[in-house]
């Protein structure tokens, strides 16, 4: 009887193909764990960075937080005063954060622009109460240009693009608002946007309005007017323009028929 166990127990041997399916199985679960612990790595650490800029958001006691952001820079700047798709202002910042701009805004639902758009339209974006990061596409580039992304991609009222020639490797702007910082890493980015991006205590003039330009007319995210590096000449707008006839975006993304600029605050969304 012994013997005749001893033989069974033989001959049933190591179960080889169960040990490796197991094994890889396992592995393929290292793997695939691996894999999400990093691609989710940048937003999880981002999150951890609006975590600690929640105090920026701003209250009804705390209208403005950003003024209680080191470098914050600030101006006045009257809203809804636009000029045409042809027509270029000489903006008395760089990059600008208020004044004349185009009809037309540039979509700023956390959209990523991979080539230098139009300043006009940009600006155009910030009165609706969006953010627009600007970065030098010379002094920004691999992980520091993928932390910036990580703080637009997908978010709403966040634009980002690069400004060839800034003077700062970073630039953020908000209506009447500047921030520029030398690395990607700055907490005080993450407290500039938490503090503006669609502050709703009347900091930018057009509160509510959209930042999807899909069906406004002349602008497409896909394929926005590009930056001009020039110089703007002797017949470009100046700060004080008061606005081109018929230069007004209505609400349904044409031109309306006013021959001015309305009052400040007024809707163009």
């Amino acid at each position: 009887m012994k013997a005749a166990r001893g033989s069974v127990v033989s001959k049933k041997g190591t179960p080889w193909g169960t040990i490796i399916a197991v094994v890889a199985i396992v592995a393929l679960a290292a793997a695939v764990i691996t894999y999400y612990m990093v691609a989710s790595a940048p937003k999880r650490e981002q999150s951890d960075r609006e975590a600690a800029a929640a105090s920026f958001a701003p209250t009804a006691s705390d209208p403005d937080p950003s003024k209680r952001i080191p470098g914050v820079v600030t101006a006045t700047y009257t809203g809804s005063v636009h000029v045409l798709p042809t027509e270029r202002v000489a903006y008395d910042k760089t990059p600008p954060f208020g004044g004349p701009h185009d009809g037309y805004w540039a979509t700023c639902t956390g959209t990523v622009y991979p080539n230098a758009v139009r300043t006009e339209n940009m600006v155009h974006g910030l009165e609706h109460g969006a953010v627009w990061i600007a970065y030098n596409p010379q002094q920004i580039t691999g992980d520091a240009l993928n932390l910036l992304r990580v703080r637009v991609e997908g978010k709403p009222y966040t634009m980002m693009s690069p400004y060839p020639g800034l003077d700062k490797p970073i630039s953020l702007q908000s209506w009447g608002h500047q921030l520029k910082v030398d690395k990607a890493d700055d907490a005080r980015i993450d407290e500039f946007i938490a503090a503006l991006r669609s502050n709703p205590n009347g900091v930018y003039p057009e509160v509510g309005a959209s930042c999807d330009a899909l069906g406004a007319g002349q602008f497409d995210p896909d394929n926005p007017p590009p930056f001009d590096p020039s110089k703007p000449g002797p017949d470009a707008k100046p700060m004080d323009y008061k606005g081109t006839p018929n230069a007004q975006a209505d609400q349904n993304g044409g031109m309306s028929q006013q021959p001015s600029a309305p009052a400040p605050g007024t809707p163009t969304k």
